[in-house]
């Protein structure tokens, strides 16, 4: 009689009674194969290797800008070595990082931790507690001329231009308001309220960082040319480069006074994004808006945001603008300004003694979150993005960005040349 269980005995048996088919549940054949949270844990542990590769490039600048002038002492090279300033390797380190992450094929899965706007905003911050209030002041009045005559200018120009070479109306309203305002934290916004295509959002951030950051190395080069001054430099500085990145590492690059303006006249800039974000969405929603027949392109930034069978009319613009307004202003901003009140209170209260040890180790923390900052320029950086559009834009931005530094010139010469730290 045979022994073969009534549930397998269809199945093939050899001589012994025994399935052939092993019935056992397999064994995976994967660490991690069938665990929902698997792929939740690889990208944190690629988040956290991308970190320490951040903090490691940020370690060796700091080990190079000490190092290298200490070395070349009185050599050929050391005059150039001592002024040359820690953005600097920190931004080419960053570059050669991105090199060598990209030719092992690993970078893509470490950009989570390349986090340039979180470092510079926090960066930015410190900086504010080494700013006395009264220069913030100061320059509060020239910062909202220069801010609000050169983004009108250059938006202008660069929506006339783009709308010349016959360029799609969103990506005009990208182009403007990245070169105007701030960079990609405008492109962003921008995209937001024009519903513009990802791709857009892509390219024109690709071109932000391609023009950002040769400015880092050019601007404070010609400024010491021109011979500007260091409030000059610094209003040059904050309102032409468009990343608040790369405005900061051109700053440290011209010294501490051009940095205190240049971050200055930028945040003055920041705080204007909410301002412009809500004006273009106010403009599409009356007048591109009838044009689109109230649909939304499937594969644009906002698409999903509005109800099903909905369009983006003119009362909802209407309503969402001021929460808009305040949805797009920079937060740090905010911690900018607070940071320079309490240590302007503090050095009114507090012995020099007491102080100047707190206000080194903010500067400190400054340093080290503006190194990480421009690491991370250097490894976020993605050139390949910059083939996929053609010319038009390429142009439109070059044209654009001899503009903006013209004219920033002449907005800086006369609104910051009598200004006294």
């Amino acid at each position: 009689m045979s022994t073969v269980d009534p549930q397998v005995r269809d199945e093939p048996v050899d001589a012994a009674g025994t399935p052939l088919v092993d019935r056992r549940v397999p064994e995976q054949s994967s660490a991690g194969e069938g665990d929902p949270e698997a792929p939740r844990r690889a990208s944190a542990l690629w988040t956290v290797l991308g970190l320490l590769v951040v903090l490691a490039l940020a370690a060796v600048v700091k080990v190079l800008t000490d190092l290298v002038p200490a070395v070349t002492e009185g050599t050929g090279v050391g005059r150039i070595a001592k002024s040359v300033e820690f953005p600097v390797y920190a931004i080419a380190l960053g570059f050669l990082g991105n090199a060598v992450l990209s030719l092992t094929g690993v970078r893509a899965r470490m950009t989570a931790a390349f986090r340039t706007e979180l470092f510079i905003k926090i960066g930015l911050v410190l900086l504010g507690a080494t700013i006395n209030f009264a220069v913030v002041v100061r320059a509060a009045g020239p910062a909202v001329l220069q801010a609000v005559a050169l983004i009108t200018i250059v938006f202008l120009f660069t929506w006339w231009f783009a709308g010349l070479l016959g360029i799609d109306d969103k990506l005009r309203a990208l182009l403007a308001t990245a070169l105007s305002v701030c960079g990609v934290s405008a492109a962003v916004a921008a995209a937001g309220a024009v519903q513009a295509k990802k791709e857009q959002l892509a390219f024109t951030a690709t071109l932000v960082i391609v023009f950002a950051v040769p400015s880092i190395f050019l601007l404070p080069w010609l400024a010491g040319v021109m011979g500007l001054s260091p409030a000059v430099t610094g209003a040059w500085i904050g309102g032409n480069i468009d990343t608040t990145a790369a405005v900061t590492a051109a700053g440290a690059m011209a010294g501490e006074q051009p940095l205190q303006i240049a971050s200055i006249v930028k945040v003055t800039q920041n705080a204007l994004l909410g301002v412009v974000a809500v004006l273009l969405t106010l403009f599409f929603a009356f007048r591109a808006a009838p044009a689109d027949a109230g649909s939304i392109p499937a594969g644009s930034v906002a698409a999903g945001s509005a109800p099903a069978g909905s369009s983006p009319a003119a009362p909802v613009a209407g309503r969402r603008s001021l929460g808009m307004l305040w949805g797009r202003f920079p937060k740090f901003v905010l911690g900018f300004l607070l940071a320079s009140v309490i240590a302007t209170v503090l050095a009114q209260s507090l012995p020099a003694d007491v102080l100047e040890p707190r206000l080194d180790a903010a500067k400190e923390l400054q340093t080290w979150a503006l190194t990480l900052a421009f690491v991370s320029i250097g490894l976020e950086f993605n050139i390949s993005s910059a083939k996929e559009a053609g010319w038009k834009p390429v142009v439109v931005f070059a044209a654009a960005t001899v503009v903006n530094l013209l004219v920033g010139l002449g907005l800086a010469l006369l609104l910051f040349r009598n200004f006294t730290f």
